[in-house]
């Protein structure tokens, strides 16, 4: 009982430390709700729409009018503007006014109906990945539709069916099913790597400046005294008021994301409770853990700002893992960004048992246990250590 009282009076003050110092509230409850509403509202289309192309039409026909008016007719494609030759095109593109062109070249027409194998350009630029995928593809699918145009009136005019016509164009048919994510919508692909990612950021830096604070104003001491000198007891009176504001906020994301804007969860509602209470306690273990192995206030914090922010790339979200580098393959399990990605990707988005992840759980379980390693030092750096800037 002693121990819990001992808990509950540093609690206690770490509350007050909360209610006076603004960056907490900031930190633990105004970014991370502008992040959330940000990028999910950021990619609320699902898919990025009416992005800006030109056309050089050389031919300028009825033929390739259709042409045209097919792209535009693409949700993601929008027809802004005609250039009169190919380079001025590609220097709209340089001067980032358009994403991509379509190039016809005069005879485009009279070449289609002989079945001379006229030859269409199309440019794009993949300065920005996921643009020029997608433009890439509408570009493609036009350029195909043209010439099957052609090819339907002429046999259309030798007297076969549609059926036939459809065979001869289009032999094989592709049925294609994106699993769990049939929309193919990239607020759910992003906003559950992004959004859990930075909240990740917030509890590193906030457990790493929490403790240095300690240190720097000379209330290390009062701080252990009121546990007895035992560290244990102070870090957990410590960090229970801010592990459960951010449990309420990791909370309040998950609802509305998965109750409000109906992201797919085929795991149930157990798995993204338990996936929100590692979250948050692996990411106070990690910046508790940052501390006490660099017991200082500027070190600790640029560690957890690092580490926070190449755990967006080595999530394995935008870039899949298998493509990169053997060593940063071995990398990634160091980061608790990447257990988290993978734990929620088997277990929630894709619904298989925990026991299908059972390594991303201990390792998230792992970091959860890492300011036992330094616990110590910890405490004696507030005991012993004098503040340097």
């Amino acid at each position: 009982m002693r121990v819990i009282g001992q808990i509950w009076q540093i609690a206690v003050r770490e509350f007050w430390i909360l209610c006076k110092n603004p960056i907490y509230g900031f930190c633990m409850v105004g970014f991370p709700l502008l992040v959330m509403f940000f990028f999910t509202s950021l990619l609320d289309e699902g898919q990025p729409q009416e992005m800006p192309v030109g056309v050089v039409d050389l031919d300028n026909t009825s033929t390739t009018h259709a042409i045209i008016r097919r792209l535009d007719a693409f949700q993601t494609s929008h027809v802004v503007a005609h250039y009169p030759s190919e380079a001025s095109a590609r220097r709209a593109i340089q001067e980032n006014e358009i994403y991509a062109f379509l190039y016809i070249p005069k005879g485009t027409t009279d070449a289609l109906l002989s079945a001379r194998q006229p030859k269409i350009s199309f440019y794009y630029s993949m300065t920005s990945l996921t643009s020029g995928a997608l433009l890439y593809k509408d570009l493609k699918t036009v350029s195909t539709l043209g010439s099957a145009a052609v090819g339907q009136a002429t046999l259309r005019a030798k007297g076969l069916t549609d059926r036939q016509i459809q065979t001869l164009l289009q032999p094989i048919v592709i049925d294609l099913h994106p699993i769990a994510n049939p929309w193919a919508n990239y607020n759910i692909y992003l906003s559950t790597m992004l959004v859990p990612g930075l909240i990740m950021l917030f509890i590193f830096l906030l457990s790493a400046y929490s403790i240095g604070m300690e240190l720097k104003f000379g209330t290390g001491k009062e701080w252990m005294r009121m546990a007895d000198n035992n560290a244990v007891v102070a870090v957990l009176g410590k960090f229970l008021p801010q592990a459960l504001v951010f449990l309420v906020i990791v909370f309040a994301y998950e609802f509305y994301v998965f109750g409000i804007l109906h992201f797919p969860h085929s795991g149930g509602v157990g798995k993204l409770v338990l996936l929100g209470l590692l979250q948050v306690f692996a990411s106070q273990g990690f910046g508790i853990f940052a501390f006490g192995l660099l017991p200082s206030l500027r070190m600790s914090m640029s560690v957890c700002s690092l580490w926070a922010v190449l755990s967006f790339s080595m999530a394995g979200s935008a870039f899949p893992l298998m493509g990169m580098d053997g060593a940063l393959q071995a990398l990634s399990w160091l980061f608790p960004l990447r257990h988290y990605y993978m734990l929620y990707q088997i277990t929630v988005f894709n619904g298989y048992p925990l026991l299908e992840a059972w390594f991303h759980f201990a390792a998230l379980v792992g970091f959860m246990l890492l300011p036992w390693l330094v616990i110590r030092k910890i405490k004696n750096a507030m005991l012993t250590y004098v503040y340097i800037p």
